[in-house]
């Protein structure tokens, strides 16, 4: 098993951050990669339970993603499962992964803990994932 831990400030308020990180709304402004269209979606991280996506890139790609909201501690973290469904709708091997918001100066902070990743190698893709997609369009969304 590996895990991987990035950390990525930004300035809005640990509230704010929270919101944009928990509320379907807000998390379809950054969730996936530049390009990609998420018609199926079920991603209100506010409450426990299920949660999933199907994405598609520009080449028509599907990407579907599923799990369970685990905790919700507003405005400090959230948690959730995390497994890659393959083209036949297989899930794979579930790992976990816990946002957490700190205050950092005049904004916030936000640590994304993805853990129990099957490989080192997946982790590596994964942190390559976080960084160059999401965690990017989140900084953009944020500085809107």
């Amino acid at each position: 098993m590996a895990d991987i831990q990035i950390v990525r400030e930004f300035p809005v308020s640990p509230e704010r951050l929270f919101r944009a990180v928990t509320e379907q709304a807000e998390v379809l402004n950054w969730w996936g990669h530049d390009g990609m269209t998420i018609p199926v979606k079920q991603l209100d991280f506010t409450r426990e339970g299920p949660w999933f996506s199907e994405m598609f890139g520009q080449d028509g790609t599907r990407y579907k993603l599923s799990g369970q909201v685990t905790h919700v501690t507003p405005p400090r973290s959230v948690g959730f499962t995390w497994g890659w469904h393959d083209a036949e709708d297989q899930r794979g091997p579930e790992s976990h992964v816990t946002f957490t918001i700190e205050a950092a100066g005049d904004g916030s902070r936000l640590i994304v803990d993805h853990r129990e990743l099957p490989s080192d190698e997946v982790a590596g893709r994964h942190e390559i994932g976080w960084a160059g997609g999401p965690l990017k369009r989140l900084e953009r969304y944020l500085a809107g």
